[in-house]
């Protein structure tokens, strides 16, 4: 009996594994290219810098647009068949990187990728919410989402190693291998014993087909939340390089990373044993405290340093609030819960993306940090009004 119970509760099995590894391909891929592809379009395709912008844009378009529908796609054709079939699309659009060069095709490749990029980090991320004992949904969710904090690091930094050493033709072989891997492993991902979704068996699209109407208050606080890292994410670069501290910004994401992936088996147990609120609570003010101290950040000790604090308060905030989405409802609406998730969450970046570019034409990229951080004093207040008192369902695994 007490073998079954330890069976139960185990988060590192084979087939979690194996989702792990797959979800860190295909986030190894994304923001590999992420990293590269303006660096193409410039160097080789000889497009300007708000061209090259367009292939990131155009990528999350698609997959915003997309994400709603992807929870019933989930549940009428399957977590696991979409997740393969999506992973085969990415993988032969990444193949396809080696021979279209017009860059009006490119964009249309990238709008593509976007889609099964959607479906496959719903899938994947639903999967995983399934697989993971109920008793420690917040502990094997934070493990989980190391996968795209891994490939944070790892894809940029082979990315640049290989277009600084080699040629874009191999940059691309080598994604399309790595991509291909994930599928493979993806195959070997057994779900005969996980619970079967509720459906129809056939394609409608209400209201409760595209969003978990349980899931969305705590969606609707995470894009707050993305709308912030957006600041991060897309002029963490353009900032460092004027403070004269591009020497050390890779090392920024390194730090960020690493603050992440050290701290992820506290938050997780933390959150199992005590509840949401007491990861989700310090991890808002963490991150309002690292976006404040790039606010006044003149070398490399106060970035770094803001690295830590970014890194903690991201990590345990997204991480807590995804697990509380899937845990808001039934386990059959999983794929739902972790659909409407990643709606908010990519609107949330895109939204920030494009407001806070204009704070920073209009004020500087200081002010971009500042309007973040006070964004996150908002998203304490509504926490603590609205959410804190939230109780994870206490679901039984199948």
């Amino acid at each position: 009996m007490d073998m079954q119970q330890e069976e139960n509760t185990q988060i590192w099995t084979k087939r979690f594994i194996s989702l792990f590894l797959t979800n860190i391909s295909v986030f190894f891929v994304f923001y590999g290219l992420v990293t590269t592809l303006p660096l193409y379009a410039i160097g080789e395709l000889h497009q300007t810098d708000k061209e090259a912008g367009l292939l990131l844009s155009g990528f999350l378009l698609s997959a915003i647009i997309v994400r709603p529908f992807s929870g019933k796609l989930l549940d009428v054709f399957g977590k696991k068949k979409l997740l393969v079939l999506s992973i085969v699309g990415y993988f032969i659009c990444t193949v396809l990187y080696l021979f279209i060069h017009p860059f009006g095709l490119l964009l249309g490749l990238r709008f593509i990728q976007g889609i099964f990029f959607s479906i496959i980090t719903t899938a994947a991320g639903s999967l995983a919410a399934d697989i993971v004992p109920a008793k420690r949904k917040g502990a094997g969710l934070g493990y989980f989402t190391m996968s795209t904090n891994l490939a944070v690091v790892i894809g940029p930094f082979i990315g640049l190693l290989l277009i600084q050493y080699s040629t874009f033709k191999v940059l691309f072989i080598v994604m399309s291998i790595c991509i291909l891997a994930g599928g493979i492993l993806a195959l070997t991902v057994n779900t005969d014993d996980l619970p079967k979704p509720i459906h129809e068996g056939k394609l409608t699209f209400k209201f409760d087909d595209l969003f978990e109407r349980k899931a969305l208050p705590v969606a609707a606080i995470a894009s707050l939340v993305a709308f912030s890292y957006a600041s991060v994410l897309s002029f963490l670069s353009i900032y460092a390089q004027q403070k004269d501290l591009m020497a050390v910004a890779s090392l920024f994401y390194a730090v960020f990373a690493a603050s992440m992936l050290i701290t992820r088996p506290y938050t997780g147990k933390l959150y199992d044993t005590k509840g949401p609120q007491f990861v989700i609570i310090p991890g808002i003010i963490s991150f309002a405290i690292g976006l404040v101290m790039l606010t006044f950040v003149e070398g490399p000790v106060l970035f770094l340093s803001a690295a830590i604090f970014v890194g903690f308060g991201y990590g345990a905030v997204t991480t807590s609030l995804q697990a509380l989405a899937v845990q808001s409802t039934a386990i059959q609406r999983s794929g739902y819960a972790t659909a409407t998730y990643f709606t908010m969450f990519d609107l949330g970046i895109a939204l920030g993306s494009y407001i806070l570019g204009m704070v920073a034409v209009q004020a500087g990229y200081a002010s971009v940090y500042l309007s973040g951080a006070g964004l996150l004093g908002v998203v304490f207040i509504i926490y603590l009004l609205r959410l804190a008192k939230m109780k994870p369902k206490k679901v039984v695994n199948i």
